[in-house]
């Protein structure tokens, strides 16, 4: 999503400036229209930054991929901006209505239309409801920035035929994006291919007329607050339904009467409201916010990159969280569709440590099957559902689901894939991104998720244990998995492909002395729901490697899992760490080979 064909800078030329000109001439916004103009008149005198500049913007388009759209805000077909938000509009109101043709969804068809906290998303979301409205689409927009869970529950909730999404996640603060979910048979899951090219030939389609031949309509709903309200309520009572209880017979949860200290940030984005409304709703403890970034601001003053996972990012909430003795950090990204958790450090309580995705993706998934077996217990029934998680995350599941007689899959990256698997009862993946109850909502969902991780952590509390302590237990019941990651970076998408694609054609036989049983290439048919550029490599002793470019920045990435079952809990992760370190160093030997044939 939201990358332009090809990477190679491009000087603008003469016709590039006339389709500047006449792009100028038609963008309703005074900003992107002035900043377009600027670049005309500069690259006209012989500028060359500005032709560069103008190449940049206008000598492609803002590719739509299964995710929508997402770039950086600005001038250009290739940036995100009102003219480019209003043809996607346009585009995908089409395709809409071609679907309620083949009978697929109700005619006329009907959307919900969401969007956050950042520049221009309310802007954006507007102009997608007059759009679509315009072109005969029933169109309910929100009244307020909300987080893209609401957005997600609510296709399902007012029986949608689809979504959309202003937002660009945890992207950096001049990045805006244009999510969609399908409704119907697609259960408000995002899009898959080749829906996605589908709706881009629409949107292209619209993009070659004027803008001004696009009909804008005042005529759609605004929503009240009964959506989340009851987003509220049905999430609060699928965590509650799923807790555990005491063992006494008084039907009350375990830990309900423990005392946890929580410091929570909403990393200045739209999920504090929501998040603290389901937290009372399911009877938790009051958090702590983190006052400086509990309000959505678009500029993310305090933070380099609103992203959970990146160094820094969560400095604030650690300070606040030592301040008040916080015994648990919970940390949404700006769209509050990702989690992160963090507790005090065994090594040193008087610093955090956050759990890796990987962790907290075991933790949940372990609990969603203890909800499984619980509930067959009541029925004197069988556990039934699938653990799910996206093949670059740790292979821990697969054992939690075998212990629990549970099915499980792995899926391409990405929720769009996650969120179909049949009887799904839990998925995750490992940047963060977890789906704790998808009989609510059919993507990633960092409240319902971190409203089930706090009641884990008061859980216990109340026995005088700490998350460390179960992550310790799952060590003992299931052998530790270690994971790491390689993130090669290079000059561009396009040789990141090509180094993918030399491994591919050589592949190593084997890393570091360890040979390779299995390799699997995703790109292969059939060995994958679509082709994709990803390769599998199975190791003898029990360790895996997973190499793929990445599809939006000129890299490569490299994902490390191994496993250990000897003695203790401290055994088997001292064994797997000291595997995933000698394995860590076997893949960057290979890589610096693979880079630099001669040093072979």
């Amino acid at each position: 999503m939201g990358l332009r064909t090809g990477d190679a800078p491009v000087v603008a030329d003469d016709s590039v400036i006339a389709a500047a000109t006449a792009w100028a001439a038609q963008d309703p916004d005074p900003e992107t229209r002035q900043e377009a103009v600027e670049w005309i008149a500069q690259a006209t005198s012989g500028d060359q930054a500005a032709r560069a500049s103008l190449g940049d913007a206008f000598s492609g388009r803002l590719a739509f991929g299964t995710a929508g759209l997402r770039g950086p805000l600005g001038a250009g077909p290739a940036r995100m901006n009102r003219v480019v938000v209003a043809q996607t509009s346009a585009g995908f109101a089409a395709y809409l209505h071609q679907r309620a043709a083949r009978g697929e969804t109700s005619e006329p068809p009907s959307v919900v239309i969401g969007f956050d906290g950042r520049v221009n998303s309310e802007v954006f979301a507007r102009d997608a409801a007059e759009i679509m409205a315009g072109a005969g689409v029933r169109v309910m927009l929100f009244p307020a920035a909300g987080p893209t869970p609401l957005t997600a529950f609510a296709v399902r909730h007012l029986s949608a035929s689809a979504g959309v999404m202003i937002t660009a996640s945890h992207n950096p603060p001049r990045d805006n994006g244009y999510k969609v979910y399908l409704g119907d048979a697609d259960s408000g899951s995002q899009i898959v291919p080749p829906v996605d090219a589908t709706i881009a030939a629409h949107i292209n389609e619209v993009a070659a007329r004027p803008l001004a031949d696009l009909p804008r309509s005042g005529d759609y709903t605004v929503l009240d607050t009964s959506v989340a309200n009851a987003y509220v309520s049905e999430t609060a009572a699928a965590v509650l339904a799923g807790l555990p209880q005491r063992p006494d017979g008084s039907g009350i949860a375990k830990g309900s009467d423990a005392s946890l200290r929580i410091v929570y940030t909403a990393m200045h984005g739209v999920g504090s409201e929501l998040a603290k409304r389901v937290f009372s709703a399911a009877g938790l403890p009051a958090v702590i916010p983190v006052p400086e970034q509990d309000q959505p601001d678009g500029a993310f003053p305090t933070v380099d990159f609103p992203n959970p996972e990146e160094p820094g990012a969560l400095d604030l909430a650690y300070r606040v969280g030592q301040h008040h003795g916080a015994e648990l950090i919970v940390a949404h990204d700006p769209d509050a569709d990702r989690l992160a958790l963090a507790a005090p450090d065994p090594a040193d309580p008087t610093c955090y440590r956050r759990l890796t995705g990987n962790e907290l993706g075991l933790l949940l998934g372990w609990r969603a099957a203890e909800r499984a077996w619980a509930r067959a217990a009541e029925t004197d029934g069988c556990p039934t559902g699938t653990l799910a998680c996206t093949i670059v995350s740790s292979p821990a599941l697969r054992a939690v689901a075998a212990e629990y007689e549970l099915d499980y899959a792995e899926t391409l990256s990405g929720f769009k894939w996650v969120s179909r698997t049949p009887g799904l009862i839990f998925g995750f993946e490992e940047a963060l991104g977890y789906l704790t109850h998808p009989e609510i909502v059919r993507d990633k969902d960092g409240i319902s998720a971190s409203v089930d991780a706090v009641a884990m952590a008061r859980e216990l509390a109340a026995e005088g244990r700490t998350v460390w302590d179960l992550l310790d237990e799952a060590s003992e019941r299931f052998g530790h998995f270690a994971s790491g990651q390689i993130t090669l970076r290079l000059d561009s998408m396009s040789a990141a492909s090509a180094l993918a694609a030399r491994i591919r054609h050589a592949p190593p036989e084997s890393f570091g002395g360890v040979a390779v049983e299995r390799l699997q290439d995703l790109l292969l048919p059939g060995a994958a729901e679509v082709p994709a550029d990803v390769l599998r490599f199975d190791l003898a002793d029990g360790s895996r490697v997973m190499i793929r470019p990445s599809g939006t920045e000129p890299k490569l990435k490299l994902y490390l899992d191994t496993y250990a079952n000897e003695g203790d809990a401290a055994s088997s992760r001292s064994a797997a760490e000291s595997a995933l370190v000698d394995l860590t160093a076997a893949v960057q030997a290979v890589l610096a080979q693979l880079q630099d044939p001669s040093e072979g």
